[in-house]
């Protein structure tokens, strides 16, 4: 098993590892970022039954594609395994298993791992599971071909019909500061009341709100368990200061120049400091009246509206790597996925604590005044997508974001080649403070899109096709 090159979260990877080695399965597990020479090298020489591949940014899932097509062209046999968050039975379906005349299998969480490797590995019971799970795979193709058959207007039409939104009323709330602030060693005790639990509970497979889940009659006992026992490891964490926390966020005056926002170096918006460019809907739904862009929410520059636009980078993982490789030296595998558990809770608390912070001091959420569960479901004004999600798809927009807080320096978090961020435990974004500004799926796009794109990034059309593979609406080939 490995988490696949260029990515660095192995969360679910660990747990799948744990379940199939506790039903008496040999796991060689490679780790993080392992190139697909090593993950070969590797099955070869240990004369592996199976091969699992996992990844949680979408950069991954064109590894994992090349992975195949390196298993197809080195005459292997075993079968293959897919997971991760943002794999899916359709991507694998559509891009994966096409490559590779082997079993090539999506599965889906840990639960589901034992009784696939178990059908795998019995001969009586390969050919009915792969026979079963190759008619699924084409079902999901045509269903993939039946999407790609949706109605998506031109590019020039979307950007017509784009959101216009009233700059005068309200008129962009102004920033009590220009320019960037680094946060260092921020106490953990002033994080952990904003964590998020409910997605800690999913990391173990166990899906219910908190804290309703510890009366669901089935997982309540487990999750108490687990919660018990999470509450006992962050208390270590925080008495002994295991994990370091620390944060990058500012705001710059910005305006739009049609799908791009810019970025000045100060209020006076003489000198351009950066260029964001942006990708627009372009899925005409039913009764859809516009086709949305983050651009829409930074006022055009022919307004003269000045507008503002925030940026930020946390981390709650420094301290993390230590305190797993205690664990690991002690065989203590359950604490070893804890830690990493909730160093990724505290990263994304980290994130909505500073977001609240930046509202008030963006002065539009000064009187702001929401409780936990308020905060959770994002009841407040503004949104604050991340590259690499439905909002902004594009990962290599995270260059840019580097250039703008530098937080390699600032907070020590640094990118891959894939644009993972490493330390895992990270969360980075953009802030939009308009009222109307909302979260919305990219989703598919065409090839004129993809051209004006790639021409207002100055990046070569086949790279961006790499990039945004799993929203493109043709096949680049």
């Amino acid at each position: 098993m490995a988490t696949v090159k260029g990515d660095v979260h192995d969360i679910g990877k660990n747990i799948v590892g744990v379940v199939l080695a506790c039903n008496d399965f040999e796991i060689h597990d490679l780790g993080v970022m392992v190139p697909c020479d090593v993950i070969l090298k590797e099955a070869r020489e240990r004369k592996v039954d199976v091969i699992g591949l996992s990844g949680l940014i979408t950069p991954s899932l064109d590894e994992m594609v090349h992975v195949a097509r390196e298993m197809e062209r080195s005459g292997f046999e075993l079968p293959l395994l897919i997971g991760g968050a943002t794999t899916s039975s359709k991507h694998t379906a559509v891009k994966i298993a096409p490559q590779y005349h082997g079993p090539v299998v999506h599965v889906k969480d840990a639960s589901k791992s034992v009784g696939v490797v178990e059908r795998l590995s019995r001969p009586e019971s390969r050919g009915d599971l792969d026979q079963a799970n190759r008619a699924q795979q084409e079902k999901e193709r045509a269903s993939f071909r039946q999407r790609l058959e949706r109605k998506l207007v031109p590019y020039a039409e979307a950007f017509r019909r784009r959101l216009v939104l009233d700059w005068s009323n309200p008129a962009p709330a102004v920033p009590s500061f220009l320019g960037t602030r680094s946060l260092r060693s921020i106490p953990l005790a002033e994080i952990v009341p904003y964590i998020d639990w409910s997605p800690f509970f999913m990391s173990w497979e166990l899906k219910g709100k908190y804290p309703r889940i510890f009366d669901d009659p089935e997982r309540g006992a487990r999750a108490k368990e687990l919660f018990d026992d999470a509450r006992k490891l962050l208390d270590r964490i925080l008495a002994e200061k295991a994990i370091e926390a620390h944060a990058v966020y500012g705001f710059f005056p910005a305006w739009t120049e049609g799908d791009d926002i810019v970025l000045y170096e100060d209020e006076s918006r003489q000198s351009e400091r950066l260029r964001l460019p942006t990708l627009r809907q372009q899925w005409e739904r039913e009764g859809q009246k516009s086709f949305r862009s983050l651009a829409d929410y930074v006022a055009p520059r022919e307004t003269g509206i000045p507008d503002y636009l925030g940026a930020f980078a946390v981390t709650a993982g420094h301290g993390v790597d230590r305190l797993v490789a205690e664990f690991e030296s002690d065989h203590d595998d359950y604490n070893a996925i804890m830690a990493k558990a909730l160093a990724d809770r505290l990263a994304e608390a980290l994130a909505e604590m500073l977001h609240r912070r930046a509202r008030q001091e963006w002065g539009y959420g000064a009187d702001e005044s929401l409780s936990h569960d308020e905060l959770i479901e994002e009841k407040y004004r503004g949104i604050r997508p991340a590259s690499g999600y439905p909002t902004s798809p594009d990962h290599t927009e995270k260059r840019a974001l580097w250039r703008l807080l530098d937080p390699e320096h600032a907070a020590g978090i640094t990118l891959t080649e894939s644009f993972a961020m490493h330390p895992g435990a990270s969360v980075s974004g953009l802030y939009f403070s308009h009222p109307q500004a909302r979260y919305f799926a990219v989703d598919m796009i065409t090839r004129d899109q993809v051209e004006n794109y790639a021409s207002r990034k100055g990046m070569p059309i086949a790279e961006i096709e790499r990039w945004l593979a799993p929203n493109l609406a043709y096949d680049p080939e």
